[in-house]
């Protein structure tokens, strides 16, 4: 698997896709990519800048959704040239992934809508790296169909991210046995705050337990994951999507430090 622009591959590294949920200024993703990019660098972990461009999956109508499409876009083309990285952004329609594919390097499926057929073909068309996110509803098995429906129009740059399973209403669980699992399919990233989120609370608003970030990302580099998903932010209490479940950026560094020697440990075993 390629990912145009990612460094520091031949650290033998879990590789990481890290930034803000949503772009809420250009202020705040250079803020954000600086600092990763510095920490990574020294760590020699291949990053990949994250923020999504639209949230159109918001509980509430009145929620923030995003600066505008080309604006958001725009920005995200600008970190990626600033830093020289490669870029993740969620697409949300098959008519999105040609657009968003000039601005990015991965083009990203939400877990809602992995089985959307026209919306799978659509981003394999544009040649870009997909990463597909396991529906909250569905099995690792079955993850290996929508693997196909990108591989069919000829892309076999492909990824799989795990972000927990419905538990009840209000709960997600992560079963570890899911990323071997599917990477026999694809290899398999580990959405380490997202599938700590709390759904369908009755304010309307998502909660989370980010308390339990560092516990979900040193199980998952444990059982081998290729890579980790992590949404940051500097001050996640006044972000304006998913503050609940984002880590502080100003914890990432010393658990990065501490994932790099699971990482070891594992493979000098």
């Amino acid at each position: 698997m390629i990912i145009p622009k990612l460094q520091h591959t031949q650290a033998n590294n879990f590789y990481l896709l890290a930034g803000p949920c949503v772009v809420e200024s250009e202020e705040l993703c250079f803020e954000v990519a600086e600092k990763v990019k510095a920490i990574t660098d020294r760590l020699q972990i291949p990053y990949v800048f994250k923020a999504s461009y639209r949230k159109a999956n918001r509980s509430r109508s009145d929620s923030f959704s995003g600066l505008g499409d080309e604006k958001a876009l725009a920005i995200l083309a600008k970190v990626g040239a600033h830093f020289q990285l490669p870029i993740v952004t969620d697409i949300h329609a098959a008519d999105e992934a040609a657009m968003a594919a000039e601005f990015v390097d991965v083009l990203q499926i939400p877990a809602f809508l992995c089985r959307q057929t026209d919306l799978l073909h659509a981003a394999a068309e544009t040649g870009k790296v997909v990463n597909i996110k396991k529906g909250q509803f569905l099995s690792p098995e079955s993850m290996q169909f929508a693997v196909q429906k990108v591989q069919e129009k000829g892309n076999t740059n492909v990824l799989l991210t795990e972000r927990g399973t419905t538990f009840g209403y209000q709960d997600l669980v992560v079963d570890f046995r899911g990323l071997p699992t599917m990477q026999q399919y694809a290899p398999v990233i580990m959405d380490c705050t997202h599938s700590l989120q709390q759904p369908n609370q009755t304010a309307g608003v998502t909660g989370g337990r980010p308390d339990k970030i560092a516990t979900i990302a040193k199980a998952a580099i444990a059982v081998g994951a290729d890579g980790l998903f992590i949404e940051t932010h500097p001050n996640p209490a006044v972000a304006k999507s998913d503050g609940a479940n984002m880590l502080r950026l100003d914890l990432l560094e010393e658990m990065l430090e501490q994932l790099i020697r699971i990482r070891k440990a594992i493979t000098t075993v």
